[in-house]
């Protein structure tokens, strides 16, 4: 599951979000950008920095003492991440010192010209920092997306050293200074694609993103299992038996997801517990797989006695602020991807359209929060108006209606009885009365009851599923065709757009062969009849 919208597959299932208020609180609360907005403030009228904008040693030592990093394993590292941060996001400016102008403040122009710092710029808080601080949740927001973007891009390339692993003749890869020259690197040599790396750690979150969507209950998911998210992002669904090689390319990535899911744990993004240390094999005996025990990278086999606790080989989760931002990356590349409750301001229109693509559950509590505030006559009204049309999407529109409109008290009645003698809602408009024990409503024709059935299964047919996994709709096909003895004799007549497609449904889904002959030669005489 990438991030292309071009694949072929459903719509993202809707996740329910906090406001963004509440979203911009666990997004300043993030280690990463706490410590990155603590170091915007650090760096006063000026801070010396190195080449390439990273701070130079006095400073990072300042840092790591000041944010109470000392003695942590990962102290200097953590800091440095969160400086990138601060200046990936604009939290942070760098000026060449010879840039300086004038204007800048003496503190911050001695720092770049004295002697004892090898610095050749000062870095400086920018705007964004007050604008951080003072701004509305969404610039919030948009600060910390733009650091997470830099920094899902930083994870997903490799270290110079583990690119270099593969390349033989690395003396010419150095000028005469002995520094790395990156021109000098052939980036076709080293069997890396950027844009592949990105898109597959992205697939990932995809899949995070599927499995962490809130239950029926609202219950948040539990935490995955890496390797079942590597399996879940490689290994086709049709897959029945893992092979060698599928089994190294699995435990390949879920030894990369573990160093990615580590830094990225930092941002908010997810909840992650990295792999235990006891299943990762010493690097400096590791001879790349082939060894007595040995995976891939030094990640040792799953044998079967570990299966029942893939825990040890850590698990993940995406926060809700992950949640949050997965989305985010997903409607820039032009996904669908609903949100709980973005419709109630919504046209009726809008409303059923979407609610087709809904899972049940789904689909009531949408449709619960589009009337909330809503007068019940004037509600119905739109919707009626809305269901209407001979189009393919109609028979959808019309069941989203009636789902709807089941949410409504007997207060919206008038509306259900103007639409009595409608071809297209009569029918619903009877149902929704008659459930409501309301009187003098006259009785449908045949023509009405057919007309209503074969829109029922046309829109049933219509959402999108699969017939072989609809096994309620192949019973209800079955009981409609043994209450009814003629019912094919008399389907095929009825004028509705959809009459012939749901007789050919009906002859591939019953499971009795004469009565599945009957519905094809039915849904050809409705065929040759328009």
């Amino acid at each position: 599951m990438s991030l292309d919208p071009g694949d072929d597959r459903p719509a993202m299932p809707p996740v329910r979000l906090p406001s963004e208020a509440e979203l911009a609180r666990e997004a300043l609360a993030a280690p990463l950008l706490s410590r990155a907005v603590w170091l915007a403030r650090w760096v006063g009228e000026g801070t010396p920095v190195g080449a390439g904008g990273e701070l130079l040693a006095p400073g990072l030592s300042e840092a790591v003492h000041e944010l109470g990093l000392t003695g942590a394993p990962e102290g200097e590292a953590e800091v440095v991440e969160a400086w990138n941060f601060a200046v990936d996001t604009g939290l942070v400016t760098i000026t060449e010192a010879g840039d300086l102008p004038e204007t800048q403040t003496g503190q911050a122009r001695a720092f770049a010209e004295h002697e004892d710092h090898p610095a050749v710029g000062v870095a400086t808080a920018d705007e964004e920092l007050a604008q951080l601080l003072d701004g509305a949740p969404e610039d919030i927001l948009d600060l910390w997306a733009d650091g997470l973007d830099a920094v899902l891009s930083d994870v997903a390339t490799p270290s110079f050293e583990d690119l270099l692993g593969e390349v033989e003749g690395l003396e010419g890869l150095f000028g005469a200074d002995g520094q790395l020259d990156p021109d000098a690197i052939d980036l076709d040599a080293l069997d890396w694609d950027p844009e592949a790396e990105v898109g597959l750690l992205d697939s990932v979150l995809g899949h995070l993103y599927v499995f962490g969507v809130t239950d029926e209950d609202g219950q948040a998911a539990s935490l995955l299992p890496l390797p079942m998210i590597a399996a879940a992002t490689l290994l086709p669904d049709e897959m029945e038996e893992l092979t060698d090689e599928a089994f190294q390319d699995v435990s390949a990535l879920v030894v990369r997801l573990d160093e990615q899911f580590r830094v990225l744990a930092d941002t908010g993004l997810i909840e992650y517990h990295p792999m235990d240390d006891t299943v990762i094999g010493d690097d400096d005996d590791d001879d790349g797989g082939d060894g007595d025990g040995e995976g891939v990278g030094g990640f040792q086999d799953i044998g079967d006695e570990d299966v029942d606790d893939l825990s040890r080989y850590g698990q993940v989760r995406l926060t809700t602020l992950g949640l949050y931002g997965v989305r985010r990356r997903m409607l820039e590349v032009g996904l669908d991807v609903p949100l709980v409750g973005e419709l109630a301001d919504a046209p009726a229109g809008a409303l059923l359209d979407a609610l087709t693509e809904r899972p049940a559950s789904a689909a009531t509590e949408e449709a619960e929060r589009w009337l909330v505030g809503r007068d019940p006559v004037a509600a119905a009204e739109e919707l009626l108006a809305a269901a209407r049309g001979a189009d393919p999407a109609g028979p959808g529109r019309r069941l989203g209606c009636q789902l709807t409109l089941a949410l409504l008290d007997p207060s919206a009645e008038p509306a259900l009885r103007a639409v009595l003698e409608d071809d297209e809602l009569g029918g619903l408009a009877r149902v929704w009365l008659a459930e409501r024990g309301a009187t003098d409503v006259p009785p449908p024709s045949e023509e009405l009851v057919f007309w209503l059935t074969i829109d029922t299964l046309a829109a049933q047919l219509g959402s999108g599923a699969e017939e072989e996994n609809l096994p309620e709709l192949r019973d209800l096909v079955t009981g409609l065709v043994d209450q009814h003895g003629e019912f094919f004799d008399r389907a095929w007549r009825t004028d509705h757009p959809a009459t012939a497609d749901v007789l050919e449904a009906v002859g591939r889904m019953h499971p009795d062969r004469l009565l599945a002959k009957q519905a094809r030669k039915a849904a050809f005489k409705a065929r040759s009849r328009g």
